[in-house]
């Protein structure tokens, strides 16, 4: 606009001053811009753009299963990205500038996730009717719910003087499931031979319930013997027990951003969610059933259902307007219900792998919003990394119900981890892991912290 003014400006100068060379040259540049304009137009309009995704190597497990995600891969795996630019008018495009566009705290270099191998922004050259081909290669290396575009298309004409943006193809998402480490051992609470579960599959039994008498099999101890059954008889009868124990486990992971200060992140938001994962799979392994349920923010939440405009002013603007959105006002939690199943890992690693810090539903409440969807027959573990004094109530309320509490514990402070212990301890919550790196999360469930006051020096 600033260049239709000021030939505006020079051509009533030079009609002032009677300068008809003066005026000629400026009706020359005016008609160049307006041919400009109506070129650059022309070439960005027919601009069409198609993108494709392949594996580079074939995944080990399942297809995605979240109609969101278009493709679903492992740690290490390499995701191959190619667009196909297209000039769907007669006349040629001398230049565009095309870019796909990844997230960019992705690519930082202090916490990298994803890793670009190839050209994502080219100049290209197009004849009408002709194509082009952008290709790179994206290799995952951390968890996460990534977009992979919409292309970014700048263009216009050879003099520098007008240029067009423009915002092509919907994006892609890829979702890379988090880690799993296998664990030594699995004994969190999982077992209690005397209580007041009662269980449909049996485990073990309750002495202190009996549930009916049968004749005596060789190999009963005798104080399964029922002498009363056996005097009116006068054959051998045997007490038959109630089953009693907890199957199986339902986890709960805090992910408030209040819990996870800056000073560890991402790490220990991330060892919290491998825990997750790796306790998910020790579970799964050994037949019982297993639930999931969280505070965090679904990364799915933000795609950008909206605003959508192919036609931008500039590339900041074009940029801005195709990432997803930084926000969601999400506040119910993630579930996946407590069941048996071999999909069930699955599951629960899809929800991983998009969970984000929130600022929405602290560790309490979601406590309060779910308490009665946790099946009583499973152990509830609690993953977090700072215990709050609302925590630790929650907890031990739960406890108080007839739950069978542990706590895992990511905190890497000694002092934090001396009062978070002391305040488990203090609601009766005395099967309490603590997981300082994740060095030490193969041995999480054969070691147990033994006190709140015990010698950290």
């Amino acid at each position: 606009m600033k260049w239709f003014v000021a030939i505006l400006v020079v051509l009533l100068a030079a009609l002032v001053l009677e300068s008809g060379l003066l005026a000629y040259a400026m009706y020359v540049l005016l008609g160049l811009l307006i041919l400009s304009r109506l070129l650059a137009r022309n070439w960005i309009n027919h601009l069409q753009a198609t993108r494709a995704l392949r594996r580079k190597r074939s995944a080990q497990g399942n297809l995605a299963t979240d109609p969101s995600v278009d493709m679903e891969v492992e740690i290490g795996e390499k995701v191959r990205v190619r667009v196909v630019l297209r000039n769907r008018g007669w006349l040629p495009v001398p230049w565009v500038l095309v870019e796909d566009l990844l997230p960019t705290v992705a690519l930082s270099k202090r916490f990298q996730r994803l890793k670009v191998k190839g050209k994502r922004l080219q100049i290209l050259m197009l004849r009408g009717g002709g194509e082009g081909t952008l290709s790179y290669e994206v290799e995952c290396l951390k968890r996460g719910y990534y977009q992979i575009g919409p292309l970014m298309m700048e263009s216009g004409d050879l003099f520098g003087l007008h240029r067009r943006h423009r915002v092509e193809t919907e994006p892609l998402f890829v979702l890379v499931l988090p880690p799993v480490v296998p664990l030594a051992g699995y004994d969190l609470a999982s077992r209690r031979p005397i209580g007041d579960v009662r269980m449909t599959h049996r485990l073990y039994e309750d002495p202190t319930r009996i549930a009916g008498v049968r004749s005596y099999q060789p190999g009963d101890p005798q104080n399964r013997v029922h002498w009363r059954a056996t005097a009116r008889t006068g054959q051998l009868h045997s007490k038959v027990y109630e089953p009693s124990t907890l199957t199986g486990a339902t986890i709960l992971l805090d992910f408030h951003q209040e819990g996870y200060t800056q000073r560890g992140e991402p790490f220990r938001s991330e060892l919290a969610i491998t825990t997750v994962a790796s306790l998910a799979n020790a579970i799964c392994e050994m037949g019982q059933q297993v639930g999931f349920v969280t505070n965090a923010r679904d990364a799915a939440d933000r795609i950008r259902t909206s605003g959508w405009q192919h036609e931008q002013a500039n590339r900041v603007t074009a940029r801005a307007s195709s990432e997803m959105q930084e926000k969601s006002d999400r506040l119910a939690p993630l579930i996946v219900p407590t069941r048996r199943g071999v999909e069930q890992l699955h599951h629960i690693r899809e929800v991983l792998a998009r969970a984000e810090l929130t600022d929405g539903l602290p560790f309490a409440q979601l406590l309060e919003e779910v308490v009665a969807r946790l099946p009583r027959d499973a152990t509830v573990i609690a993953v977090f990394s700072d215990v709050t004094v609302e925590t630790a109530l929650a907890l031990g309320n739960l406890r108080r119900q007839g739950f069978a509490v542990t706590a895992v514990l990511i905190i890497f402070e000694d002092r934090q981890l001396e009062r978070g212990m002391g305040r488990l301890w203090a609601e009766g919550i005395r099967d309490v892991r603590h997981l300082p790196n994740e060095a030490g999360l193969p041995e999480l469930c054969s070691k147990q912290a033994q006190g709140p006051l015990f010698n950290l020096y």
